[in-house]
């Protein structure tokens, strides 16, 4: 217990700590303070849930990773990207009207979220984030973006909708402004905020201009005595939150299963490519299965202590590093700077505006919009630009777990499609280059009278394996000399399943019956004790192999001198 206890990151990063850190790390952690309050209340707010349990999913999860965490420097709490997600699969299980109800289910959602991270990097299962390839990324982010600004934009104006899905807010909104709804002196303060984060981000960037926003806005509104005038934010309960579940029964949690999954996934995503991306820039590698579990454990620590799911943070994170953070001890003082804020000044959010609060969360969704990616996609393959768009789509219109799930199905249908129809080519000798060279690309090369080179660049399963034998065959039926040797380069085929082993078998039936043989050149081993596993070794024995295309040619070329020593690599 003890020896487990000693390798946990934070424990490892104290014992190794140098003094001289320790300024800048508390500079660092309180500077980082001015973002994680408002930062946080505004992504509770734009999950459905009330300001302050952002504060909790602050606090209990910035502690939590820096015991457990392997990055020095990741900052991690309530995220823009997840907002939409935790508010899609709380508020349809919530009573209406009851924050404590919706409070419950986003905690028991950040308990399951983290468990599916624990076991995750238990069983090593990093590589699942592949799933979520770029164009996916890029898609779910932008329409993330526009999700967040549209479900913000009452807010920042002053008024209320009462609509589902992203057309249906859009045409609650539209209705709203034709009616006159605006309450000018809640747009006034939104719009204020919204000036002053922008402005001063772009002209005076070493300013927090999310801090002087929020701080301006309540003390405007206390000293004019606005409070009952606008929406606001309200005063923080008192106290530190403890554990609480009431009111949610076993077929609700249920139903967060497959949410949680989804959130997961995504979170573990977006602090997979940040952690990595920090580590690269410090020169230290950051291990993924333990990234997945300290992920979950500060997921655990947010579920038990009043708050909901929670990633790193692509915002705070570079405020952190920016402001000469050396470890998770700049963390820890952010937490703890919270924390004082919530025992000891919990009513100064009582003059806070709805509106600031909104403007701040509006700037924060600009940053996931990458309207230069997709252009920059569109130019380099339609394909993935097309995934992109169908992410997009789905998350905007069908919903954001909904969306997410078919993003990925059509993912899958894409890797099948390049694998079910994949470049092939015949293979030629060219006067200018060594080697052997596709003859679409080279239509001066030399065929070698009697035999056919091809080459198949993909795995052969059950999608492909007909296409390869009939390509094949429809090579050997255009050549123009009688054929006597088919060579399949065999290296881009990586994989090979029984039905592909059938067409394969079908495909030397046919050859043979011709009287032209079939073989194979520079496959690899694991392929090789493929065919020997399905019961092909005598079939293709020995000597069908060649550990290059060369040696092939060579064998092809001396077939009529004595009987060629083989030239086979059988451990390739």
């Amino acid at each position: 217990m003890r020896a487990a206890w000693s390798r946990l990151p934070g424990v490892v990063t104290v014992r190794a700590y140098r003094r001289r850190w320790l300024r800048e790390d508390i500079t660092a952690g309180l500077v980082l303070t001015a973002l994680l309050i408002p930062a946080g209340m505004g992504y509770a707010e734009a999950a459905g849930l009330p300001a302050y349990a952002g504060l909790y999913a602050t606090i209990a999860p910035l502690l939590a990773y820096a015991l457990c965490g392997p990055s020095k420097i990741l900052v991690l709490g309530p995220d823009s990207s997840l907002a939409p997600l935790v508010a899609a699969a709380v508020l349809p299980l919530a009573v209406a009207d009851d924050p404590d109800s919706a409070l419950a289910l986003a905690g028991v959602l950040a308990l399951l979220v983290g468990a599916i991270l624990l076991l995750g990097g238990f069983l090593n299962l990093g590589f699942v984030t592949e799933l979520l390839s770029k164009p996916i990324r890029l898609g779910y982010l932008n329409a993330i973006a526009l999700v967040v600004l549209i479900g913000q934009l009452p807010k920042l104006l002053g008024f209320s909708v009462d609509a589902s899905g992203l057309l249906g807010e859009i045409a609650a909104i539209g209705r709203a402004l034709a009616a006159g709804e605006i309450v000018p002196l809640a747009a006034a303060i939104g719009l204020g905020s919204l000036l002053v984060i922008v402005g001063l981000r772009w002209w005076l960037p070493m300013i927090p201009g999310v801090l002087v926003a929020v701080v301006a806005a309540t003390a405007l509104v206390a000293a004019a005595g606005w409070s009952d005038a606008i929406g606001m934010v309200g005063a923080l309960p008192s106290g530190v939150p403890l554990p609480s579940f009431g009111g949610v029964d076993w077929g609700e949690v249920g139903r967060l299963v497959g949410p949680a999954a989804g959130i997961a996934l995504i979170a573990f995503a977006d602090t997979g490519v940040l952690s990595r991306t920090f580590a690269a820039r410090r020169g230290e590698n950051v291990d993924g299965s333990t990234e997945m579990k300290a992920i979950g454990v500060a997921n655990v620590a947010s579920g038990l202590f009043g708050g909901f799911p929670i990633s790193a943070s692509g915002s705070r994170t570079p405020v952190a590093e920016q402001s000469g953070a050396h470890t998770q001890v700049a963390g820890v003082v952010g937490a703890l700077a919270v924390l004082v804020f919530v025992l000891v000044a919990p009513g100064v959010t009582a003059y806070l505006p709805d509106a600031a609060l909104g403007a701040v969360v509006i700037v924060a969704a600009t940053a996931l919009v990458d309207v230069r990616g997709v252009v920059r996609l569109w130019r380099m393959s339609r394909v993935e630009f097309g995934l992109a768009v169908a992410a997009f789509l789905g998350v905007a219109l069908v919903g954001v777990l909904q969306g997410i799930l078919v993003a990925i199905g059509l993912s899958f249908v894409a890797v099948i499609a390049r694998a079910w129809q994949p470049h092939r080519a015949e293979l030629v000798r060219t006067p200018e280059r060594a080697g052997f060279h596709d003859i679409e690309r080279h239509p001066d090369g030399q065929r070698i009278p009697g035999l056919v080179l091809v080459r198949f660049d993909a795995p052969l399963f059950f999608a492909n394996g007909e296409i390869f034998d009939s390509y094949v065959r429809s090579v050997v039926d255009r050549a123009p000399t009688p054929t006597e040797w088919v060579v399949i380069a065999a290296e881009p085929i990586t994989g090979l399943d029984t039905t592909a082993v059938d067409e394969l078998v079908d495909l030397d039936t046919y050859l043979e019956g011709r009287g032209i043989r079939l073989a194979f050149a520079e496959m690899k081993g694991p392929i090789k004790d493929s065919l020997i596993r399905f019961g092909l070794g005598d079939r293709f024995d020995a000597g069908h192999f060649f550990p290059t295309v060369e040696a092939a040619v060579e064998a092809f070329e001396h077939r009529h001198d004595a009987a060629p020593e083989h030239r086979g690599d059988e451990n390739r």
